[in-house]
Formats: C-alpha cells, structure tokens, sequence
C-alpha cells in the first residue's frame, strides 16, 4: 500500500467524519448524500437517486465488511483496511463513481462542466484550490469540461492502494497545486 493511497482515504474519512466524532456512522452518509444532491439541483431524479444509493452502498459496504460489534460506528482503521482493498470495496467504489459522475452530467452529453464539478467537490468537503487543480489534471476541452469517464476512472483511482502520482493526489491537503 502506498503512502499516496494512505493519505488520500485519511482525507476522505476525516470528509465524510461529518459530525467530527472521529468515527463514520451511517449519519454521516445521509448528510454527506444530502449535501452533494443539494449541490446538483440540475440533475433529475433518477441521478439523485442513484447518488443517495451510491452513498448507501458506501455504508452498508463498510458496517457489513468492518462492524463486527454492530456499534454502528466505524473507526478509521477500520476505514483504511477496508477501502484500500480492491477486492472488499471495489465494486462500491464504482457504484458510488458512477452515482457521483451522473450528478455532473445532467444534460447526459458524457461531460461535466467546471461549475458542477466544483459545486459537487464543495459539496463533499475538499478545498477549491485542490479541486481545481484535480479538473485541470483532467484535461480539460477548450470549453471548460471533462469526460464523464475520465472523472469515474479518476474516484475508482483515488481508492487504489498500488497508484501514486495520480490526479487524485492533488485533493490532498498539502499537495502543491
């Protein structure tokens, strides 16, 4: 597991820590949801649905892989093992990607535009800075968007133990953008 990796989930778990307890809670995820399909009031329904499923999966994916005591809580140990391990979060990973992605995409051209790419990264938490530098890693069109795909191959990226040096790097606090 690379330090990259390591880093990259510590982030995310302190993100989605929403309530600052220092454990993840099913809590966390519905106002994670809430705040990210608040910050898409383009996308329909079946999109904000499949977001709110999205972060559904995330959880019941870390209580039923990491919440052996049933406490509903899990702690950020717990988190890393269970996120940095392809074979335990994966097929999560890409739920919630693609879930996240159709969220920018409301007009369903397979491109997301700078404005909603910001607005759904605020909305989970990361800085504008950071967020910007992670659009523009993505190579942006001469017209201010990525490819839908690029941002999904991008989140499933951020979870891979093996990957340094990757656009997802640049949400990390710290890392010169």
């Amino acid at each position: 597991m690379r330090t990259e990796a390591t880093k990259r989930v510590t982030h995310v778990f302190s993100l989605f820590d929403a309530n600052g307890n220092g454990v993840l809670e099913a809590d966390d995820f519905d106002l994670m949801a809430n705040n990210v399909i608040e910050a898409a009031p383009d996308a329909d329904e079946a999109a904000k649905d499949a977001m709110r499923a999205g972060f559904h999966q995330y959880w019941t994916t870390l209580a039923r892989e990491l919440d052996a005591n049933d406490d509903g809580k899990i702690s950020y140990e717990e988190y890393v093992a269970c996120v940095l391990s392809p074979e335990r979060f994966d097929s999560t990973i890409g739920v919630f990607a693609e879930a996240l992605a159709a969220l920018g995409d409301p007009d369903g051209d397979g491109l997301i535009e700078r404005p909603a790419f910001v607005a759904l990264m605020r909305a989970i938490g990361f800085k504008r800075a950071n967020i910007d530098a992670l659009f523009d890693a993505f190579d942006p069109s001469d017209l201010d968007r990525i490819q839908v795909a690029i941002w999904v191959a991008g989140i499933k990226d951020y979870y891979a133990p093996d990957k340094a040096g990757i656009p997802g790097d640049l949400l990390v606090p710290g890392t010169a953008v």
